[in-house]
């Protein structure tokens, strides 16, 4: 009975690291962050004729603070010269992406691409 007394605050902190790590992995995988972006084809690249997503943008972007950071996402198909995107980014990359409006751009973004 005392050897199990003496290993119950290492299973408590093994139980919290695991706990902790649990959390981290759930917060790092469903935090979302919104980007907006131009399409330049010009930085558009060919990937495997094979592949579903033959189509690969590495493409400056924004927050809706106006912060920028390159973004790289794949498409099946070439997007519209000059189009605006809404990049919805997780941990992991580019999770998502969509065509919008420049009115529905945050208003910092839009001072970015001024028309």
């Amino acid at each position: 009975m005392e050897g199990w007394k003496e290993k119950i605050p290492f299973i408590i902190s093994i139980a919290i690291l695991i706990i902790a790590g649990a959390i981290t992995i759930y917060f790092l995988e469903n935090h979302e962050t919104v980007y907006y972006s131009q399409i330049d084809n010009s930085k558009l690249e060919m990937l495997s004729a094979t592949d579903n997503m033959k189509y690969q943008y590495t493409l400056d972007a924004y927050n809706e603070n106006g912060r920028k950071k390159k973004q790289t996402f794949k498409a099946s198909r070439e997007l519209k010269q000059g189009a605006y995107i809404k990049l919805e980014v997780r941990t992991l990359g580019v999770h998502a992406w969509e065509e919008v409006q420049y009115n529905e751009l945050p208003q910092k973004v839009q001072e970015k691409y001024q028309k």
